[in-house]
Formats: structure tokens, sequence, C-alpha cells
């Protein structure tokens, strides 16, 4: 291309990326393949006959979602062989706010796992009505089906996460629940653990064969409350805890010396805390950045004091 076509080129691109990024990242559940995703859609842009496109963002925006719903086959695979269980790769909504901007819809951790079962065109209609308010008849045409068939992918999706979530909490008790969860947990307090614990919570643990975690979930209450008791007097050791805002809700940054070594949040419900995602993969932490502002979310409590640090203690959820 001509030095002019490039640098309109690399304008329309940068601009649509925001929008990009978080169509690939809703799909795929992962920041590190939406961003390889888009390194694939940049160079298709930079080859193609730019006098076709009468609108970058929706040609761009079409481009990215076709090559996602191909790409989710291949990270669906790699999901399966996975060791351990796999959870989505965090992303900082406070580093980077652009990503839930439009809306944070379909980007909390419980939806994106939910999404990982969705056929991937349901999933693609989803993400583009709910995310991004795209209107049916272009979602048609993205995912290549005609309107009404566009209506019943997004319905489909719609009771299918309806029927495996409660109605979500506000992000304030979500929060307050977080704070008292891991004051619980580093405490070792089970009485209080089995009250903020929904009868049907489920404790996901995800290390990647990396860090030491429990390869499969633990569930109900009472399993789950004796289970964060049982290594609460090795986990917490030396433990800094730093609140920040990950996929538009509060979790808390794991550190031992300055390092991250996990991260820790909950999906809450009227009936309590739901899910327990506890992301100890360090591949999956390096976006998570502890800030001066993330730190003021959530107050810590002040009666859970770090431990002196022992040794011949072992890590591990």
């Amino acid at each position: 291309m001509e030095p002019a076509a490039v640098d309109r080129a690399v304008e329309a691109f940068t601009e649509a990326r925001p929008r990009l990024f978080g169509i690939a990242y809703r799909m795929l559940g992962s920041a590190v393949d939406a961003d390889d995703l888009l390194q694939d859609v940049w160079l298709r842009w930079q080859t193609y006959d730019h006098s076709k496109v009468d609108n970058s963002t929706a040609f761009l925006a079409t481009v990215t979602t076709r090559l996602a719903i191909n790409a989710t086959q291949s990270a669906r695979a790699r999901h399966e062989t996975y060791t351990g269980q796999w959870l989505p790769e965090p992303v900082d909504t406070a580093a980077d706010p652009q990503l839930g901007a439009e809306r944070e819809a379909a980007l909390e951790f419980a939806v994106l796992m939910l999404l990982e079962k969705l056929p991937a065109t349901e999933r693609a209609a989803y993400v583009l009505r709910e995310a991004f308010d795209y209107p049916y008849a272009q979602i048609a045409e993205i995912v290549q089906v005609n309107e009404v068939a566009a209506r019943q992918l997004v319905s489909r999706a719609r009771k299918h996460l309806a029927a495996e979530r409660r109605t979500p909490a506000t992000p304030a008790d979500q929060r307050r629940l977080l704070t008292a969860f891991v004051a619980a947990a580093k405490s070792g307090d089970l009485a209080t653990l089995e009250e903020l614990l929904a009868a049907d919570v489920v404790s996901y643990s995800d290390g990647g064969g990396v860090a030491r975690a429990s390869k499969i979930p633990v569930v109900g209450r009472e399993r789950v409350s004796k289970y964060v008791r049982a290594f609460a007097d090795r986990f917490w050791v030396g433990v800094d805890v730093d609140w920040v805002d990950a996929n538009g809700q509060t979790a808390a940054l794991l550190t031992v010396d300055g390092e991250r070594y996990g991260m820790v949040t909950v999906a809450v419900s009227d009936e309590g805390i739901d899910r327990v995602l506890w992301l100890l993969n360090p591949g999956k932490l390096g976006a998570i950045q502890a800030n001066a502002t993330n730190a003021a979310l959530v107050a810590p409590d002040a009666s859970a004091a770090r431990p002196p640090c022992r040794e011949g203690r072992v890590r591990g959820v």
C-alpha cells in the first residue's frame, strides 16, 4: 500500500481495536489468544482492497467474529487437554476500561465459563447482541444465517445461561462477600465460611500444571468450607492481598514479596457465594496489576493479619 493508505489502515484498525479485542476475548476467554487473533485480523486488513469497504469497523468486527468462531474449536480442544481445571484468563478492567465501556455483559468469569459450553455460532450471536448491542440483521450477516435464525441463536444462548446461573448480586455485595471470604479463608474460620457460601457452591482451581491446585472442582458448602480451612495454615503464609478490578468485578490479587502468585474471586447471588475461582497459573496473571486505585476498591479486614512465614510449607489449593 501507499504510505497514506497504510496510515489510514492503521488508524482504522487502532480505532476499532478495543471492540475487536472485546469480541475476541469474550469468544475465547483468553487475552493471549485474542491478541493472537487480532494479529491475523490485522494481516488480512493490510492486504484487503479497502476501496470495497464502506465501514471499516463493521468489516473488521465481521472478520474478527468469523475468525473467533473458527478458533473456538482449537481453543476447546486445548481446554479439554489442559492440566486440571481451565478458567478464563483475567483481564484488568481498571487498567483497560474500554474493554467494558460499551457494555460489561459477557465479561464476568461466571458468564465466560458458561459461554464456553455453547456452540461457537450461538456464542458469537450472544456476544454481539448482549455485549455490543448489534442489531439482529447485522448479527445475521456476520454469522452467516438469516435474521430469524440470528434471533433464535441469541434466545437459545440466553436460555442456556439463565438455566445455569442465578441472578447475580450487585457489585457492592460481590466486593463485600469476597472481602469477608478472604478474611475467613486466611484465618481458617469454618463457621464464617459456611455462612458465606451457598449450599451448592463450587470451588474451581486453575494451576495449569504449573502451580499446585486441585484438578477437580470441590462442590457443596460443607466440603468447600473444610477444603479452604484445610490449607489456611500454609496457603496464606507470607501473602499480601491487593484488590483489583478483573473482568468488571473485584478480585484479590495474591502476592508474596511483591511477586504475584495467584488471584481469587467469587461469583455471588442472593444465595451467597456460588462460585469460588482460584487462578494460580502464573501465565494467566500477567495482565493484572495492583495499584493505588485498585487497592482502594475494598478495605482488607484488619483482623486477618498476615501470619509469620514458616519454612517447610507447600502452597496449593
